[in-house]
């Protein structure tokens, strides 16, 4: 099958259809395309076009149509749809999707929304998971699974399994509970196969079940999933009880949204924003940095200043106070970025000590090979080996200083709840850039 590449024509065609509401060859057009290619599309046409393609289309594939769009897109179709209009299209979503739709709605029409549900176990369902923090397992789980009580036979339990997988898109666990609904472990699909219809669940279940907490956050269970390969996670309650499950495609895009966050705030963005925001808002989220640079700017001449007779005495100096700002901020970045991946993962061992000693003889050995090469070409250049050597000696003492920064900061932010991704960005520049100029001048005071 290949790929779907949405090009200028087609776009330019489809919008000549809708403006002439030839409305069967819109539906001829696009209905061998996939629901989330047809998202690509709406996103680039304009509300009332959009609106036309939504309500035109069948509501079993308008529904995932909009859990694809870009939320502004998506705000902007659902203000267009009467409240009749939004329930059919959740009465054809898992819950999980329904429940961040309807989180999105404007209050006053909540209700009457929930109220036009043809489902009510459905209505019920997405309203318990409205009371679930948004990032929170019981925000991210689905209400749809399949699961059996430990006292049936395999009989029954065939039985009831074809009633529930009808609400179930794809089924990857089969659940086993007790009277009470409290998660006991899971059933084997072989194993139900292959045993006498009236063997009991609790001769042939697996009790061995990986499952997680309503407020767990989604970074862990993230890493739960990750770690043993799992297709899908039971959520319980308090008590244990099974309440509902999380798919990989849920955990897919946390994991998205999660990178997309850290790789903003590692470029000095300091909140979440898109290429197509307003300019306003993409000021808001890049401007704090900015003057933070500013002020390290500042304070970088300032501290420069204060060197004024080394400077004036040896204006080549200057000449690599650029390469030396330069080089403390590429290590600290490279240290903490190591750091951040190893928390991200779950991956970093051992005590802080231990990584910073680690840190302290990678940064020596690096500066001193960069050192060598640095000191050849000072030296050629300037023609003074004492210059040269002052030059060399500040670039390893740079290098170890930016290594422990960028090792220490995000590690003691992750330590006090913070997110270390911040500290990859212009935190860390900035503040090597100050420590690198008070060390390469103090170093070349000192030889010169």
């Amino acid at each position: 099958m290949t790929p779907f590449k949405l090009t200028d024509e087609f776009l330019q065609h489809i919008e000549t259809l809708i403006s002439n509401q030839k409305d069967a060859d819109i539906q001829l057009l696009l209905e061998e395309i996939h629901y989330a290619d047809i998202a690509e599309i709406v996103n680039e046409l304009n509300t009332d076009e959009a609106t036309y393609i939504i309500k035109l289309l069948e509501s079993d594939k308008t529904s995932d149509i909009l859990t694809e769009l870009d939320e502004d897109v998506r705000e902007s179709i659902l203000g267009n749809l009467s409240t009749k209009e939004i329930a059919d299209e959740l009465n054809e979503l898992d819950t999980d999707d329904a429940a961040d739709i309807v989180a999105e709605l404007p209050q006053n029409i909540v209700q009457e929304v929930i109220s036009e549900l043809e489902d009510r176990e459905h209505a019920k369902d997405i309203v318990d998971l409205l009371r679930y923090d948004e990032y929170s397992a019981g925000g991210l789980m689905a209400k749809e699974l399949v699961k059996v009580n430990v006292n049936w036979n395999v009989l029954t339990c065939v039985k009831e399994m074809r009633a529930q997988a009808e609400n179930v898109t794809r089924v990857h666990s089969i659940y086993v509970v007790d009277d009470e609904e409290k998660l006991k472990g899971r059933l084997s699909l072989k194993d139900l196969l292959t045993t006498s219809t009236k063997t009991h669940i609790k001769d042939v279940y697996i009790p061995k079940v990986d499952s997680v907490s309503v407020n767990e956050k989604p970074e862990e269970i993230a890493k739960i999933m990750s770690r043993y390969d799992l297709e899908a996670i039971p959520v319980v309650d308090e008590i244990g009880r099974l309440v509902g499950r999380i798919t990989i495609d849920d955990i897919v895009d946390v994991i998205k949204e999660e990178a997309d966050k850290d790789y903003q705030m590692a470029a000095g963005i300091s909140q979440d924003v898109e290429a197509d925001d307003s300019i306003l808002d993409l000021t808001k989220a890049r401007l704090p940095w900015l003057i933070l640079g500013l002020f390290g700017g500042v304070g970088s001449a300032t501290i420069m200043g204060t060197f004024e007779g080394v400077i004036n005495g040896h204006i080549s100096l200057l000449l690599f106070t650029p390469l030396i700002a330069a080089m403390a901020g590429n290590v600290g970045v490279q240290s903490s970025a190591i750091v951040v991946q190893g928390i991200a993962n779950d991956d970093l061992k051992g005590s802080m000590v231990n990584r910073l000693i680690k840190e302290i003889l990678l940064s020596a050995l690096n500066g001193t090979i960069l050192a060598i090469i640095l000191f050849c070409f000072a030296w050629l250049m300037e023609g003074d080996v004492k210059m040269a050597f002052a030059i060399s000696i500040s670039l390893i003492a740079v290098i170890i200083v930016a290594g422990i920064i960028g090792t220490f900061v995000p590690i003691f932010l992750h330590k006090r709840g913070i997110d270390p991704a911040i500290a990859t960005g212009p935190f860390i520049t900035t503040s090597n850039d100050i420590f690198g100029i008070i060390i390469y001048f103090s170093i070349a005071k000192m030889f010169l």
